[in-house]
């Protein structure tokens, strides 16, 4: 006999059994909005790593992870009376109904688009109408005096990623350099500054030039389409690899990590980038020097 697959309904009745205070979990009884928060980004990190490495084999546990967030929110509201799990599926179904005219004319669930190809649907400016729908949206929660474009992008967002929100909001409007040429200069012109302040002796100025040097970063990897999030992280994960490497040669000298000194590293860490632009798997402590 097959095992009895559980469903949402299953798990909501887990969280507020975990929640009840006699007899449910200590830890999960303990927690409240804010002490979920850390536990809500590492989980969506989770899933985007995930993905990243294509270990689809886990992702129905690190999506799992994410839900159980929404749910944890969910159960706070409803123990306060705010809302409850089913109200945050109806206000999702409604904005995306209400965002997709082009596929739900009516903004009905039932309504379906007929004498389009979604190819054809693309280029007429789907992009540009799903925009305006959230601009109409931002200013319904907003005071019209004090309506911003930059009104809604979350201060809790990782920096890198709330940069790019707020340069995106802005190019919208069209205060943007008109091409990636002019986002280098940029680039070139915040160096420098850091170069200056560096120079003047004043670490303070230098660490605020610092920050507006990659805010610049952010805004050329816009310009190239890129997520500079994703830019990043695949730069770590390089790092990790080479310095990996760096290690593992090291180790097979018989060369602590400490006593190696600058130079010796950075010949391990250049055969490191030559085996990944070659494609060769042997370590630099197994070839002759």
């Amino acid at each position: 006999m097959s095992e009895r697959r559980y469903g949402l309904d299953d798990l909501l009745t887990l969280m507020a059994v975990l929640r009840d205070p006699e007899r449910g979990c200590p830890w999960d009884v303990r927690q409240d909005w804010d002490s979920i928060v850390p536990h809500t980004l590492e989980e969506a990190y989770e899933v985007a790593d995930a993905i990243e490495r294509r270990a689809f084999e886990e992702l129905p546990g690190e999506l799992g992870d994410l839900l159980f967030q929404v749910v944890y929110y969910s159960q706070f509201a409803a123990e306060e009376g705010r809302f409850d799990f089913r109200d945050v599926v109806h206000t999702l179904t409604a904005k995306m109904l209400h965002r997709h005219p082009h596929v739900f004319p009516d903004g009905s669930l039932a309504s379906r688009r007929e004498g389009m190809s979604a190819a054809e649907v693309e280029t007429r400016q789907v992009h540009s109408r799903w925009e305006s729908l959230k601009a109409e949206e931002r200013d319904a929660r907003t005071e019209a005096a004090t309506a911003s474009v930059l009104d809604d992008v979350p201060r809790t967002l990782p920096a890198l990623s709330r940069a790019a929100k707020l340069s995106k909001r802005a190019a919208r409007v069209g205060f943007d350099w008109p091409d990636s040429r002019g986002v280098i200069a940029k680039l070139r012109e915040e160096l420098a500054e850091v170069e200056a302040a560096l120079a003047a002796g004043d670490r303070e100025h230098a660490a605020e030039e610092v920050g507006d040097l990659l805010f610049a970063t952010v805004n050329l990897a816009r310009t190239l389409g890129t997520d500079p999030e994703r830019c990043l992280r695949a730069t770590n994960g390089k790092f990790e690899r080479r310095f990996r490497h760096v290690e593992a040669a090291l180790a097979g000298e018989g060369t602590p990590l400490a006593e190696a000194g600058l130079a010796r590293m950075e010949h391990h860490w250049q055969a490191a980038k030559r085996q990944e632009s070659t494609g060769t798997t042997h370590s630099e402590g197994d070839s002759p020097t």
